[in-house]
């Protein structure tokens, strides 16, 4: 099953119930469109208000840029080697699953009837650009996404679960 999409106001009781180094991942993924696993794999070394990462999904070379708070965020996050440590070693940065888990929890702790994980975020992002700026190709570009047919899904994720709900009260 894919992951839906979170409205503003669902956005942020599920930040407010993550511990706190998850929902600085998922900040950074908010404000970058980062996948959550480019997110977590982020280096000491490479905070900074821009630089470049590879995507591990795509491999592709991607420009990224913090706003100054979120940068101090991270910095003071971060550990000896990755931004965000894992759990038992520090040589290793921490795991998706352990992002989702807690995203999971949050959900079932606000009974969010959407099945909502990590990559939700990364929607919020996409649909928060096409708000802003109308453009589906500076979307398509934010994302790194090959194909804009794929950005669109993103892009109107709000619209989709509108059209959803209004289908289901429809029925009743």
């Amino acid at each position: 099953m894919k992951v839906e999409y979170l409205l503003n106001r669902e956005v942020e009781h599920v930040l407010a119930a993550l511990t706190p180094s998850n929902r600085l991942a998922l900040r950074v993924s908010l404000h970058t469109g980062l996948r959550v696993g480019d997110v977590l794999a982020l280096r000491r070394a490479q905070l900074a208000p821009q630089f470049w990462i590879t995507e591990q999904k795509t491999g592709k070379r991607r420009r990224v840029g913090l706003p100054a708070e979120l940068l101090r965020d991270l910095r003071s996050e971060a550990g000896e080697l990755w931004v965000f440590e894992g759990r038992n070693d520090w040589r290793k940065h921490r795991t998706r699953q352990a992002v989702w888990a807690d995203v999971k929890r949050a959900q079932r702790a606000f009974r969010l009837p959407q099945n909502i994980g990590p990559h939700s975020f990364r929607k919020v992002y996409a649909v928060d650009l096409m708000q802003r700026y109308g453009d589906i190709e500076r979307v398509r570009r934010a994302l790194n996404h090959r194909d804009v047919s794929v950005t669109m899904i993103y892009a109107m994720a709000d619209q989709l679960l509108r059209a959803k709900h209004k289908k289901i009260r429809n029925r009743a």
